[in-house]
C-alpha cells in the first residue's frame, strides 16, 4: 500500500511556493498556462460527470505542477476523493483514498490559510472516516482538539456532538484521558452550544445528546458532585465554567438540595445575573428556610425583569417567606402588589384566603362570636375571587348561625369589622 499513495503525496506536496493571493495563479509561461487550462477543463469535465477515477490524473497534474493555482482545486480534490472513498469495495483503496482527502485539506491550509474553517471541514471528514477505527482515536481527538481551539464559537453545529463521541471511542479503547480532561472539553463544548443556543440556534436536541455522552464517558450523580466537584469550587470560587458545570450536572441530576449546587448559582449569578437563577437562588434559599437571602434575591428576580406576570409571581413567592416568618401583613400586602402586577393571578387571591382563614386562632377574642368568625367571611371572599370552590365551602361551613348573627344584633349583609391585623371590613354571611 506504501508504494500506491506515494505518487499521490509526492505530486501534492513537491512544491512549496508563496501562498497565493485571492484569485488564479496561472504560470507566466504561455506553455505552460496553455496546458494548466486543459488539465484543469479535464479534471472538471470528469468530475461533474460523476467520473472521479478518471479525474485523478489531471488533478494530480495540478497538485505537482501549480500547487497555488487556486483553492478550489483542493475542494474539489476533497470531493472527488471522498466520493472515492464511497464508491470503492476495496478497503486498501478506500484507505489510500482516505488519507489523501485529508491531505487536501493540509494543503488547502498550506495554500491558502483560513485554518479554522478548512479544520472544521477535515475534522468532520476525519470523524467520517476513522470513528470506527480504534487506530486513529488518538489522531482524531488531537484533530478535534485543535479544530476548537482554532475556531472557538465558529466550530461547526456537528463537531460539537462528534468530539464528545471522539472521546467517548478514544477513551473506552484505552486513551489516556482523564475526568478532569472530560470535563474540562464538555465544559467547553456546552458553553459553546449555550451561546448559539442565546443567538437562536435550534441546538437543544444537541445539548441533550453531548449531555448524555458525558455521561456515558463519566459516572456523574450526586455523590460525583457532592465528593469531587463540590470541593473543587470551594477551592476554586471564581471559576464560573466548574460552576455552570454543576449546575447543569446537578439540575440533571435532580441534585438541586446539594449545598454545591447553591453555591454554584451564586458563582454564575455573580458573573451573569439573570432573572432566572435570582429566582432559583430565592427559591432553594426558601426551602433551605434561609429567608433573608430568599427575600433579597427575590427583591433581585424584580429587579431583573421588566414582565409583570413574573414580578406578580415573586410576590407571591416574597409573600410566602413574610407568611412562614409570622409576617401575615407583610404578606397581605405583598399579596395585593401580586394582584396589581397581574389582576388576573388566582394564587393571589388563594393566597390570600388561607392568610384570612388560618388566622382564627391568632385573632379571636372571645368577646363576640361573629366578629371572631369575620376572618372566614374574609377568607371566602378571597377564595370566590380565586375560583377555589373547595375553598369557599370549607370557609361557610365556619360562618355563624343565624341565631349567633342575631345574638349581635347583625344580619347577612352587614358590613363586619375584622380586627387583629387585618383590620378590614368585610360582608356578614350565615351558615347554611
Amino acid at each position: 500500500m506504501k508504494h500506491k499513495i506515494l505518487v499521490f503525496v509526492i505530486a501534492i506536496s513537491g512544491s512549496y511556493m508563496a501562498c497565493a493571493q485571492p484569485g488564479w495563479n496561472f504560470p507566466d509561461n504561455e506553455e505552460d498556462s496553455l496546458q494548466t487550462g486543459e488539465m484543469m477543463a479535464l479534471y472538471a469535465d470528469h468530475m461533474k460527470s460523476g467520473e472521479y477515477q478518471a479525474s485523478l490524473p489531471p488533478l494530480q497534474w495540478i497538485l505537482e505542477n501549480v500547487p497555488d493555482l487556486n483553492e478550489s482545486i483542493y475542494i474539489n480534490g476533497a470531493k472527488i476523493l471522498e466520493n472515492l472513498v464511497d464508491l470503492t469495495g476495496d478497503a486498501e483503496k478506500k484507505k489510500i483514498y482516505q488519507d489523501s482527502a485529508l491531505l487536501m485539506y493540509d494543503l488547502r491550509i498550506k495554500y491558502f490559510d483560513n485554518e479554522a474553517q478548512v479544520l472544521n471541514r477535515k475534522a468532520f471528514a476525519a470523524y467520517g472516516f476513522y470513528k470506527d477505527d480504534q487506530s486513529k482515536y488518538g489522531e482524531l481527538y488531537d484533530l478535534y482538539a485543535r479544530t476548537f481551539e482554532m475556531s472557538g464559537q465558529d466550530v461547526w453545529d456537528q463537531n460539537l456532538l462528534a468530539f464528545m463521541d471522539v472521546i467517548r471511542r478514544y477513551r473506552s479503547a484505552g486513551g489516556d484521558v482523564s475526568d478532569d480532561e472530560v470535563l474540562k472539553i464538555y465544559d467547553q463544548i456546552a458553553g459553546i452550544i449555550d451561546q448559539k443556543i442565546e443567538q437562536g440556534e435550534d441546538l437543544e436536541k444537541t445539548k441533550d445528546n453531548v449531555y448524555r455522552l458525558l455521561a456515558s464517558i463519566v459516572s456523574i450523580d450526586c455523590d460525583f458532585i457532592r465528593e469531587k466537584l463540590g470541593p473543587e469550587l470551594q477551592e476554586n470560587p471564581d471559576d464560573l465554567g466548574l460552576a455552570k458545570n454543576i449546575f447543569r450536572f446537578g439540575f440533571n441530576g435532580k441534585c438541586m438540595a446539594l449545598p454545591a449546587f447553591l453555591e454554584a448559582c451564586f458563582v454564575i449569578f455573580e458573573n451573569e445575573p439573570t432573572y432566572g437563577m435570582a429566582k432559583l437562588i430565592a427559591d432553594r434559599s426558601f426551602i433551605n428556610k434561609d429567608f433573608d437571602t430568599a427575600l433579597e434575591f427575590y427583591d433581585k428576580a424584580v429587579q431583573l425583569t421588566e414582565e409583570n406576570l413574573k414580578k406578580s409571581g415573586i410576590y407571591v413567592n416574597q409573600a410566602n417567606v413574610k407568611s412562614s416568618q409570622g409576617k401575615r401583613s407583610e404578606a397581605r400586602q405583598l399579596l395585593y402588589e401580586a394582584i396589581e402586577a397581574d389582576p388576573g393571578n388566582v394564587e393571589a387571591y388563594d393566597n390570600l384566603g388561607n392568610l384570612y382563614f388560618n388566622s382564627y386562632n391568632d385573632c379571636k377574642q372571645g368577646e363576640n362570636e361573629v366578629k371572631d368568625r369575620a376572618v372566614f367571611f374574609a377568607a371566602y371572599e378571597m377564595y370566590k375571587k380565586a375560583g377555589n370552590t373547595e375553598g369557599m365551602q370549607q370557609a361557610r361551613e365556619q360562618f355563624p348561625l343565624m341565631e349567633t348573627l342575631h345574638a349581635y344584633d347583625i344580619l347577612p349583609g352587614d358590613p363586619v369589622q375584622v380586627g387583629c391585623w387585618i383590620n378590614e371590613s368585610f360582608t356578614a354571611q350565615r351558615r347554611d
